[in-house]
């Protein structure tokens, strides 16, 4: 059975930013690139969640939360243009899973949630990028995402390696 995954209010997530703090310095302990450089102090964590605040509240940006016994496991965020021209597609951000929730398809489920929150909000077209060969990667090329090309040394990895990185997209019907 798939884990539910729901969709946080900003009031919900500075309710969750215990959980979701110590979801983001796990992911970047696991090796994960999404952003930051290892190890990641939990305050440091904690203020990015903060400043997403203004974002939920708005509308511009959804998070999306999976639960297991009430502690949340995983995340995925999708970031909603803001252009004029471009409000039929959005960014997935930052898919997070919990590394002792890893290799259970939750990072499937989460991603299919972000996709069907886009769908349900009129867009057509979902965008997003990740570290070239990674476990994402190969999720995202499984799950039927396009990919467009690969930048060299595009980001730097928790360890401070730059890495190449892969950028994707997938339509969306609508």
């Amino acid at each position: 059975m798939s884990p539910e995954v729901t969709r946080l209010s900003a009031d919900e997530l500075i309710g969750a930013l215990d959980d979701l703090t110590e979801l983001l310095t796990d992911t970047v302990a696991g090796g994960a690139s999404i952003g930051f450089l290892g190890p990641l102090d939990p305050a440091d964590a904690a203020a990015w969640w903060r400043a997403r605040i203004p974002a939920v509240r708005a509308g511009r940006l959804s998070v999306q939360v999976s639960r297991d016994g009430g502690r949340i496991t995983g995340t995925v965020g999708v970031l909603f243009a803001d252009k004029p021209n471009a409000r039929h597609r959005a960014e997935i951000v930052k898919l997070m899973v919990h590394r002792d929730a890893r290799g259970k398809g939750l990072g499937r489920t989460l991603l299919s949630a972000g996709e069907r929150a886009a769908a349900e909000c009129g867009v057509t077209l979902l965008l997003l990028d990740t570290e070239t060969g990674s476990p994402a990667d190969t999720l995202y090329r499984s799950a039927g995402w396009t990919a467009i090309g690969v930048v060299p040394g595009h980001a730097a990895d928790p360890a401070g390696t730059l890495r190449p990185t892969t950028f994707f997209y997938k339509l969306l019907e609508g």
